[in-house]
């Protein structure tokens, strides 16, 4: 008897099988033996395959006596497992070897058995760990249904299967928080708004280091003197719904400061309601709002409004933000003697909406500085509305507005607008790596005589306009009809979002020891699971009803990006293309099985090593021997539970390559690629081509499969 296993049956002639419930041996075997006189010699040569088979019925019989007739000449001896039934069949000459060596034969067998049994593939390990009777196992069943190829079963999609047992099939319970956790769903902490915390005024200096998952009322209200500080404010938090409502209000004299608000949130909803508002003298200091969120909604209502001899200062709002829009409200309004500085706003962002209004409105004598307002933002949606409007004897200062981003559109309504007695200047305007559509509106109107306005780079291009500026008393130093001139400095900013670099090659790049950028390839998307198709089938997909069903408050960051899955889903398909939302994992089969037939495999790549920084190519394969072929590709979706955008993608090859560590060559992942060979309906202002060069239809395009993503193709039988 071997550790993970039986022998099933031995008689006279040698023959034996042996079965678990989960692997097959294939053995070839050959002995010989004499009995000289004096002493014997054995000679032994056999080689064993273990392969998976299914446990025959019937219980396993008994080992009956075994013929002991000896032979004074050798034996031979064959002996191998059928393929199919898993039982062994001996040939031999029909006399039968001694006991002894019989018995020495099948103990050599059972101890390679129990070594095979160590080393079971992958696929059984995984059919041994399932519960027959989870969701999980139910849909492993239907691929094996619909793919009867025995591929092997990859980690990365088994992992996004349904950990539901199959006795859930209710859909009144998907707010639920346990049903959540169970089902590995995206939803909302409620217990968010359970309750709130507020910092005693009595004591002068009051200090937060850490604080999360609460809503926060009040936080040193009142202060006389002293100091606070906050340090981080839910840090690194999965869809957290925070908000924060007053900070340093009405303080006398007081030093406060906040360090980090809500940063490295996934689909996050921040509100700030307001800091040192109506405070006098002391100051307030703000470092770091949402930076590196992905997926955000944030909002900020009031910083520093009516305060007096307030020393304000923000360092950084939502830099480094990924997909998401925010706000913020005012932001020094109605001050009186207050020196304000806004050093960075949304730099380093995309795809990101944003709006702020009223920066430094309606102040008296104050000092107001905006160092940077969407620096180096890709795609950005930006709209800026009143900064320094009705100032009394205000020194305001915008240095730059969107310089080195990437195509977007922006509006500027009113700077200075309606100002008396001050100064305003404007440095830099539109100052875009790429042309963008662009509309600045008022600028200085309606200023008294005696205040000071100038403009030193305004850029335009044909699709940017300069509306509404005062007529008197404005100095321009360069208005540039288009940037994209030989002597412009403005194609020399490095803007790391036009093109990343190694997200676009050309199929020539795939080849053994070539060194290249590898893009950033990791899977940023939040931890979810395929809810079972029999609860899928009940839901309806529409957004109002998905937002209902989840506990999904509008204007949050989860309800915007179910609004914009829905809206893609229901986008009708490019030229060329056949797609389809798979909002389970057995729709995503059948839409493979649709496109390629049943004889397919997934692949993707197989982690993030490597990304952002030089690679070098190992051993390359085509899929298919580097044929064209046809493919599927699946990309991942924001949505409550797992939601894949599918498309069928003509005209491909398809090939795995090794990645390696340029310095030391040793292998960090195993990558996909996919290169696309008919470009013909891609746009001409695609990144490939602003990368690659080229047009469309005269390249050839290819691009890594995301960690996350994936790529359906024909099994390889080459």
């Amino acid at each position: 008897m071997t550790p993970d296993g039986m022998l099933n049956h031995i008689h006279t002639h040698s023959h034996f099988s042996r079965t678990d419930s989960h692997s097959r041996t294939h053995l070839s075997l050959s002995l010989s033996f004499s009995q000289p006189s004096k002493g014997a010699s054995l000679s032994l040569q056999y080689s064993l395959r273990s392969i998976q088979y299914l446990r025959p019925p019937g219980p396993f019989p008994s080992i009956p006596n075994t013929d002991t007739q000896h032979a004074p000449h050798p034996h031979f001896i064959f002996i191998q497992f059928n393929s199919n039934t898993g039982v062994a069949a001996a040939t031999r000459p029909t006399m039968a070897p001694p006991i002894a060596l019989t018995l020495l034969l099948l103990l050599l067998c059972l101890i390679s058995l129990a070594s095979l049994s160590s080393s079971a593939s992958e696929k059984v390990q995984q059919q041994q760990q399932v519960n027959p009777f989870t969701s999980r196992a139910a849909t492993i069943r239907y691929w094996n249904r619909k793919v009867p190829n025995n591929a092997p079963h990859p980690d990365f999609l088994l992992s996004l299967l349904s950990p539901l047992p199959l006795s859930s099939s209710s859909t009144s319970n998907l707010f639920s928080p346990s049903f959540c956790l169970s089902a590995r769903l995206l939803c909302p902490n409620t217990t968010l708004f359970l309750s709130s915390s507020s910092s005693s005024s009595s004591s002068p200096n009051s200090h937060f280091n850490s604080y999360s998952s609460q809503n926060f009322t009040n936080y040193a209200t009142s202060a006389t003197h002293g100091t606070s500080s906050f340090s981080t404010y839910s840090p690194d938090d999965n869809i957290p719904i925070d908000t924060f409502r007053r900070y340093g209000r009405d303080a006398t004299g007081h030093n406060s400061s906040f360090a980090s608000y809500s940063p490295e949130a996934n689909v996050g909803t921040d509100n700030f309601t307001s800091y040192g508002g109506s405070a006098t003298g002391g100051s307030a200091g703000f470092t770091s709002y949402a930076d590196s969120d992905n997926v955000p909604n944030l909002k900020f209502t009031s910083y520093g409004d009516q305060s007096n001899g307030l020393d304000q200062t923000f360092t950084s709002y939502s830099a480094e933000t990924n997909s998401g829009d925010q706000s913020f409200k005012s932001y020094g309004k109605n001050g009186n003697g207050v020196p304000t500085a806004f050093t960075s706003y949304g730099s380093d962002s995309n795809v990101i909406g944003s709006g702020f209004s009223n920066y430094g409105e309606g102040g008296n004598g104050a000092t107001d500085g905006f160092t940077n307002y969407g620096f180096n933002g890709n795609q950005p949606e930006n709209n800026f509305k009143n900064y320094g409007s009705d100032s009394n004897a205000a020194s305001d200062t915008f240095k730059s507005y969107r310089e080195g981003s990437n195509v977007g559109d922006d509006t500027f309504t009113s700077y200075d607008k309606d100002a008396n007695a001050g100064s305003a200047g404007f440095e830099s305007y539109g100052k875009s790596y790429n042309p963008s559509s662009d509309t600045f509106k008022s600028y200085g109107e309606g200023n008294n005589p005696n205040h000071q306005i100038t403009f030193k780079t305004y850029f335009q291009e044909d699709n940017v306009t300069f509306k509404g500026y005062t007529k008197s008393g404005v100095t321009f130093q360069e208005y540039n009809k288009s940037m994209w001139t030989s002597n412009s400095t403005v194609a020399k900013i490095n803007n790391k979002w036009v093109v990343e670099p190694g997200k676009f090659f050309r199929e020539s790049e795939l080849r053994e020891e070539n060194v290249m950028p590898m893009p950033d390839v990791k899977d940023k998307m939040p931890v979810r699971s395929f809810l079972p198709r029999s609860i899928v089938a009940r839901i309806p997909f529409e957004a109002e009803t998905v937002k209902s069903l989840f506990g999904l408050e509008q204007d949050t960051a989860l309800a915007k990006a179910v609004d914009d899955t829905i809206g893609d889903c229901r986008r009708a398909p490019s030229r060329g293309e056949t797609k389809r939302c798979a909002t389970s994992a057995e729709d995503m089969i059948d839409f493979a099985v649709e496109m390629l037939g049943n004889d397919i495999v997934v692949r993707s790549t197989e982690s993030p090593n490597g990304s952002g920084g030089p690679i070098m190519i190992g051993k390359v394969k085509g899929i298919n021997g580097g044929k064209v072929t046809r493919s599927v590709s699946c990309h991942q979706s924001l949505f409550p539970y797992m939601v894949y955008y599918c498309h069928s993608v003509p005209k491909v090859r398809v090939y795995e390559a090794e990645i390696l560590a340029v310095e030391t060559k040793e292998k960090i992942n195993q990558g996909v690629a996919i290169c696309h060979l008919d470009t013909s309906d891609w746009s001409p202002g695609h990144g490939a081509f602003v990368a690659l060069g080229g047009k469309p239809g005269q390249i050839e395009v290819c691009h890594w499969i995301f960690n996350g993503d994936m790529t359906w193709a024909v099994a390889d039988r080459s």
